[in-house]
């Protein structure tokens, strides 16, 4: 599983015009399941998104968790991310988990992070979405379950 993580002041995802996600100060996610991902996959990707120390303490050093600073998780499927760019100027997606899978696994980030009591918002998978956000830093980190 991959995801791109942007710290952000605020963030918010858009379908069809209408806002149905935004968060104040947290982490935007975008997620993209692999071939292959599991819930293990998931799980690894929601600890280190929840306990990454990307946040300013007192003395402006990154040193603080999305937990320790009570902030919140907009969480937006991107099945972009498996992009092969590799060979010639059309990128491939062939390493994306199937629609049912990406959305199964989407469905269990999801479900983790409420059960971590993470205040949580979501894109809509599948969907055509409009995310708009302010990154703070900026911070953007990359996470690859496959780098374990």
């Amino acid at each position: 599983m991959r995801a791109v993580v942007q710290r952000v002041s605020e963030a918010s995802v858009t379908v069809d015009g209408e806002i149905i996600g935004q968060i104040a100060n947290g982490l935007l996610v975008l997620l993209c399941a692999m071939q292959g991902d599991e819930k293990e996959d998931a799980d690894y990707v929601l600890r280190k998104i929840s306990r990454m120390r990307i946040f300013r303490d007192d003395a402006g050093r990154m040193n603080r968790s999305l937990q320790d600073v009570a902030g919140s998780l907009l969480v937006v499927s991107q099945f972009t991310l498996a992009a092969d760019t590799r060979r010639g100027n059309r990128p491939g997606f062939s390493a994306a988990a199937s629609p049912e899978v990406g959305r199964n696994l989407y469905d269990y980030f999801v479900s983790q992070c409420h059960t971590l009591e993470l205040n949580t918002a979501t894109g809509q998978f599948g969907a055509d979405m409009k995310v708009a956000l302010t990154n703070d830093g900026p911070v953007t980190i990359w996470i690859d379950s496959d780098q374990k």
